[in-house]
């Protein structure tokens, strides 16, 4: 069953660019992994200036997004990258889940 992986980020001013900057390289890096279907992000300011972003990946099955996110960890591993702690540090919020297809 495919699986759609959403996250949902408010990002400060102040965090704006390196946040996407950020999030190109996490981008480009899914889109070589097996069982990528497609991905597509979305923005928009909020009332306090904040931007709000979602991003949607679609992956073709469970097992192919379990495996996605091994390999995103190990890059993060092997580049020194902490996500953690650059949410923290830029004083990013983020909510993440998993959804499924709704049958019509």
């Amino acid at each position: 069953m495919t699986q759609i992986f959403i996250d949902k980020f408010i990002i400060p001013q102040h965090a704006e660019q390196e946040f996407t900057e950020r999030m190109i390289i996490n981008r480009d890096f899914i889109k070589n992994l097996p069982g990528f279907i497609k991905d597509e992000a979305y923005s928009r300011h909020d009332e306090a200036g904040n931007l709000v972003c979602i991003t949607v990946a679609s992956w073709q099955s469970e097992a192919a997004l379990n495996l996605a996110k091994a390999a995103v960890q190990a890059e993060y591993e092997r580049t020194g990258f902490n996500p953690a702690a650059m949410l923290a540090r830029l004083n990013i919020t983020m909510q993440r889940y998993t959804y499924h297809p709704m049958d019509n």
